[in-house]
């Protein structure tokens, strides 16, 4: 809990900075000037990597005391129908993004996930059915990752080059979990969350693009900003539902000025899902966690779609994975 308190008092220093005038908002036009060029000079990169991790509402990790494994198939299922909404909105503002979607939902709902890849999106690996990385050993890790990327493409027939860890769950006490993805045809990871929580997080890792495994894999850390000596988490998740809009898009554009680097975004399914059924038992930081400002998740995502540019982790970091 002083974890979330500490990022809750960072947060706050940073919406007084919004109120006193720290923070521009972005004009319209101004999106386009939020890309950078590849070494052909007549093509463009999106600015901005938009991901979204595939899972139902019960799959969550912070839900793993409260429901059993063994009884997935008892609750009401809404990852289809949320996945599609989020299709059709991504269609209407001309958005492509990576799906980090589990092995366990392609083989469930493979239609779904083939509707991904006819709409032109990214498809990466989110591992089989959400276990922690932390809670595996190396062989366990690497059948987990070699099942989830076999069963993606051969319900897709896409090749699947990314891998998301459940909850960011690469620390320091699996340095080896990089070395496993190389091992497994993977090419890429976006594991890595340069802050201190609770449940994961390495606070002195690098925040932007790094090698391991000899230069074989790319981690792409998810995105954060500087702030009073601290890495502020910013791209998106729980903070982006908690806090206001105008925090986040002062920091994608912080990342942008300041770093001059692009930001990667990511959110769920289950985020735009206010009507997701409840889970019983849950621990007050759990249960505020998971549902605070659910109704207000599809609104600030819309909202983002129009304000910045965005596109899929392979065309973003194009240079650097050397995919296309």
């Amino acid at each position: 809990m002083e974890s979330l308190a500490v990022e809750v008092a960072a947060y706050s220093s940073l919406q007084q900075k919004v109120r006193i005038g720290g923070f521009r908002p972005m004009k319209a036009n101004e999106k386009f000037f939020n890309r950078k060029m590849t070494n052909n000079t007549n093509a463009i990169r999106p600015g901005n990597a938009m991901t979204v991790d595939v899972e139902d509402y019960f799959q969550v990790s912070a839900f793993d005391p409260y429901v059993d494994r063994a009884r997935w198939g008892e609750y009401e299922s809404r990852v289809e129908a949320n996945t599609d909404r989020i299709l059709a909105k991504f269609e209407q503002y001309n958005v492509k993004a990576t799906f980090f979607t589990l092995g366990w939902v392609a083989d469930k709902y493979p239609a779904v996930v083939r509707r991904i890849v006819e709409g032109g999106h990214e498809l990466a690996s989110h591992g089989w059915d959400h276990i922690m990385v932390t809670r595996l050993t190396r062989e366990e890790f690497g059948k987990d990752i070699q099942r989830a990327k076999q069963t993606l493409e051969d319900v897709t027939g896409a090749q699947v080059d990314g891998y998301r860890a459940p909850s960011y769950s690469f620390t320091s006490k699996n340095n080896w979990a990089h070395d496993v993805l190389a091992e497994q045809g993977y090419r890429y990871s976006s594991s890595v969350a340069p802050i201190k929580h609770d449940l994961y997080g390495i606070p002195d890792a690098p925040r932007f693009a790094h090698t391991y495994a000899d230069g074989a894999v790319i981690e792409l850390p998810i995105t954060t900003t500087r702030f009073l000596g601290r890495n502020i988490p910013c791209g998106g998740g729980g903070w982006f539902r908690l806090y206001p809009y105008a925090l986040s898009s002062w920091a994608i554009n912080r990342v942008r000025t300041d770093d001059g680097e692009r930001s990667i975004f990511y959110f769920h399914p289950w985020e735009i899902d206010p009507q997701q059924p409840r889970v019983d038992g849950l621990s007050l930081r759990t249960r505020f966690r998971h549902y605070q400002n659910l109704t207000k998740m599809e609104p600030k995502i819309e909202r983002l779609l129009k304000d910045f540019d965005w596109g899929t982790m392979a065309e973003v970091f194009s240079e650097e994975l050397k995919l296309n």
